[in-house]
């Protein structure tokens, strides 16, 4: 496979506002495990095969174990994850798929139990954010199977 744009090809300062983005996500005190489900169920909702790469091994790098991570697509079906956990998945999918179900105020109310305004606006960000990564990546081809841990830190 090869890419049909690599990174390489262009300017990187396109990816500079993603880049500070994400160093403010990483800095917000949200659980950085929580941050890498969140990315690794947007991969899977939106076939980047690259992200999903990525944020498989970076979640388990966190400690993440694979059952969960090869689990995740059908997590209502699961007792793997927290109820907490299961708040931020159903929000995660509402939000990446906007376009195809109107949006349920009980989604807001269930994060409401475990987040203030400005942590689910954070989680909101890095929702969007992850969207905005794999739409580039599949637009552009980026060829999956090589990322390394930490790579981009």
């Amino acid at each position: 496979m090869k890419a049909r744009i690599a990174q390489n090809e262009i300017d990187n300062s396109i990816f500079a506002g993603l880049i500070k983005t994400d160093g403010i996500l990483y800095r917000s005190g949200i659980d950085h495990k929580l941050l890498e489900l969140i990315k690794l169920r947007v991969a899977q909702i939106n076939s980047c095969a690259y992200c999903l790469d990525m944020h498989y091994k970076e979640a388990e790098h966190l400690g993440e174990t694979p059952q969960r991570l090869y689990s995740l697509s059908a997590w209502k079906e699961t007792p793997y994850y927290s109820e907490l956990e299961q708040a931020v998945l159903a929000y995660t999918e509402a939000i990446t798929n906007v376009n195809r179900a109107h949006f349920e105020p009980e989604l807001m109310a269930a994060l409401e139990k475990y987040f203030n305004k400005d942590q689910i606006a954070l989680i909101t960000l890095a929702i969007s954010q992850i969207n905005t990564w794999t739409r580039l990546n599949i637009a552009f081809g980026t060829v999956p199977g090589g990322y390394v841990v930490g790579q981009y830190a």
